[in-house]
């Protein structure tokens, strides 16, 4: 059974940057794609980046130029810097394997002035 756990998140100030992990256990192989999508209070949930393993990296414009992600075969990291109280969401994870799509649970990130 796959599943991906995320962590890293938390309360951080405007101005500042956080690394969010996910990962991935179970039966997959290195042909998968994980992307990360977020989820502000009272909005609908939205595409930060995606990133097929071995392939290029994509970002969403709201984020361009202040995230950078890190794969591994079962594992990618968001690095985002210069948060503003606009990134205040659940920061979801998912996984494209075999044609099915999985999604973690989600982590806070709360972003004050």
């Amino acid at each position: 059974q796959v599943q991906l756990v995320e962590s890293g998140g938390g309360l951080v100030q405007s101005g500042g940057s956080l690394t969010l992990s996910c990962a991935a256990s179970g039966p997959i192989t290195a042909y998968n794609t994980m992307s990360w999508h977020r989820q502000a209070p009272g909005k609908q949930r939205e595409f930060v980046a995606i990133s097929p393993f071995g392939g290029k990296t994509e970002y969403a414009d709201s984020v361009a130029g202040r995230v950078t992600i890190s794969r591994g075969i079962r594992t990618i990291q968001l690095r985002i810097h210069s948060l503003e109280p606009e990134d205040t969401a659940v920061y979801y994870c998912r996984l494209l394997h075999d044609g099915r799509f999985y999604w973690g649970q989600g982590t806070q990130v709360t972003v004050s002035d």
